[in-house]
């Protein structure tokens, strides 16, 4: 047991050493690894949306890595100046746990008539620890076998994201605090967050054979291991409600298909099913994912009617 865990970590970082969780809808989860991010995609000045993700990696295979992200954003540019946003995710592997939960702010700079640029920071906690789901031995246990432990400390990121008419371009590094976190039982029970650094960029191509070609990339790294996601969708909108599918190729772990509904403005859904590349394909049925979009526009307060007091 104890090694096919570390052999399960260790498939799991071979495509990206990853304390970060590996999103194939990256697209709707700008904002908890870009804070500049935060608001920028909602084109009303006074919106909200949220937007949840379901990952399940590697099904079939036990101990596998399960995410869950819960993204709430708002532009509220009507009122102040930039995009405020709760980003919170979990993400398990083995008997592994993390936990992370940040505030976010951006502040948007207009750059002539060529695009806006927002500078972002998000500021938190991160949790994590271990629930092993076995008894220690009570003689002679061994200590480096771990136990039931967790721990917090602050967690920090800061990215640019800057958006023209009809593509975007970020920079982004997560965990800038590099936190110890550890527990008070043995020395397995110690974690250190890393450094990620993250570029992505897409653009959309319109009117592409009656629909929009939608390209889009994301680079990961942590200085030790590197991992590039591309993807290209095919959005038709068919009497106002928007249809698109898509392939999804991840460096050295994954090809993922991709689909998606939104029937109105507000709503957006998709599903994507991954292919496994890696060592884990001879075991895995693939990776799915699955994602839900939702916005809130406040409408703007009603016009009113002013007479000259001439005419009362």
């Amino acid at each position: 047991m104890k090694k096919f865990l570390w052999s399960l970590l260790f498939l799991s970082s071979s495509a990206f050493s990853q304390q970060d969780k590996l999103i194939t809808h990256f697209m709707y989860d700008k904002m908890s690894i870009n804070p500049g991010a935060t608001g920028m995609s909602i084109t009303n000045d006074a919106g909200i949306c949220g937007t949840s993700i379901y990952r399940n990696q590697w099904d079939k295979v036990n101990g596998a890595p399960n995410s869950a992200v819960l993204n709430v954003e708002a532009n509220l540019s009507r009122f102040f100046p930039g995009g405020v946003g709760i980003s919170f995710y979990h993400d398990a592997i083995g008997f592994a746990r993390q936990n992370n939960v940040l505030l976010n702010y951006s502040y948007p700079l207009t750059i002539g008539n060529i695009g806006t640029l927002g500078i972002g920071i998000g500021v938190g906690i991160m949790s994590y620890g271990m629930k092993p789901n076995w008894v220690p031995p009570t003689n002679n246990p061994d200590p480096s076998l771990p136990t039931d432990w967790s721990a917090l400390n602050l967690d920090l990121n800061f990215g640019l994201y800057f958006k023209g008419n009809d593509y975007y371009a970020g920079f982004s590094s997560t965990h800038l605090s590099e936190s110890v976190l550890s527990g008070t039982n043995n020395l397995s029970e110690n974690f250190q967050s890393a450094r990620h650094y993250y570029l992505m960029g897409g653009k959309n191509f319109r009117d592409v054979g009656g629909g929009d070609v939608d390209v889009q990339m994301l680079l990961r790294t942590d200085m030790v291991k590197f991992s590039a996601d591309i993807n290209a969708r095919y959005i038709y909108n068919l009497s106002g409600k928007d249809l698109w599918g898509g392939l999804t190729y991840r460096t050295s772990d994954a090809i993922a298909i991709m689909l998606g509904y939104s029937p109105m403005d507000q709503l957006s859904v998709g599903y994507s099913y991954d292919i496994t590349l890696n060592k884990l394909s001879s075991i895995s049925r693939g990776s799915h994912e699955m994602f839900v979009k939702y916005c809130i526009y406040i409408p703007p307060p009603p016009l009113q009617k002013t007479h000259h007091p001439r005419w009362l």
